[in-house]
């Protein structure tokens, strides 16, 4: 039957800063993981359908090592572009700039990606016992750097909103209401300050008018005057009111008054609290 209130600044529900961002570093992975997945196989059957109607019969274990090569050089490649996005950026460099930079970028980085990719073709070749012919050099790297400008666009894109979305505070959690705990035999209640009409002292107990109906807590009227805090006014060395429930004071030739509060109900005033409304 204590007096304290059951506001509190986060519960066990709530979500931390470093919860939010685990959670969301965790499904940008996971949306990435998705979107591979569905291109892989969107490429892989795109170019054995291609190739069959050129007249070329390759194996689907080929094509995806194709695929699945590509995938793990540009993988390996996103710290580096996620540097990139990271350093050239608006307010940093103007959108003119940052575009021309990007575009420059794609040269080397798809040269990268291109060398890597072979490399791991021909050991992924060499393991099954055959050898893999990339092509005549200038016209393949050519073919490969437009596919390798898509995808780095999309790989900056997508880094671009993974680095804006982590950067995002994580919301403020609404601040809980102050309530008082009022026990009443077995039941608690929880009565919102500001639903409290009026306090009255009654012997070892304080009579708390709320909602229309009278609850008995175990206080002081001195110690719930001072855990409601200065919302609440004393009329009465036995009466406490909310200010904002009072509606009218009708003061009497003695200088004591009669308070009528937002519920109709009158209380008698003291003149030596009059000065307090």
């Amino acid at each position: 039957m204590g007096e304290d209130g059951a506001g509190t600044n986060g519960g066990e529900g709530g979500t931390s800063g470093e919860d939010l961002r685990r959670r969301r570093i965790l499904w940008l992975a996971l949306g990435l993981a998705a979107f591979l997945v569905v291109q892989s196989i969107a490429n892989v059957e795109s170019t054995v359908e291609d190739m069959a109607k050129l007249g070329v019969i390759e194996s689907r274990t080929h094509v995806w090592t194709w695929q699945l090569t590509s995938v793990v050089v540009w993988l390996a490649l996103m710290p580096l572009l996620g540097w990139l996005v990271a350093r050239v950026r608006p307010p940093r460099f103007s959108w003119p700039v940052t575009i021309l930079l990007h575009a420059l970028a794609t040269v080397p980085v798809s040269l990268v990606h291109v060398v890597a990719m072979v490399a791991l073709r021909k050991l992924a070749y060499a393991a099954g016992g055959e050898g893999y012919d990339f092509g005549p050099w200038p016209m393949t790297l050519l073919y490969e750097y437009r596919k390798d400008v898509a995808s780095y666009l999309l790989a900056v894109l997508f880094l671009a909103f993974a680095q804006w979305l982590l950067a995002r505070p994580a919301p403020a959690a609404a601040p809980q209401r102050d309530m008082l705990l009022v026990a009443d035999g077995s039941v608690t209640h929880h009565v919102p300050p500001d639903t409290i009409e009026s306090a009255s002292a009654a012997g070892n107990y304080v009579e708390i008018v709320w909602s229309g109906r009278a609850l008995l807590h175990r206080a002081t009227l001195a110690a719930l005057a001072e855990r409601l805090g200065p919302d609440f006014v004393r009329i009465h060395r036995g009466r406490i009111v909310r200010r904002a429930a009072v509606r009218s004071i009708e003061t009497d030739k003695s200088g004591d008054f009669t308070v009528t509060l937002e519920s109709g109900a009158t209380l008698r005033g003291s003149r030596r609290y009059r000065g307090g409304l």
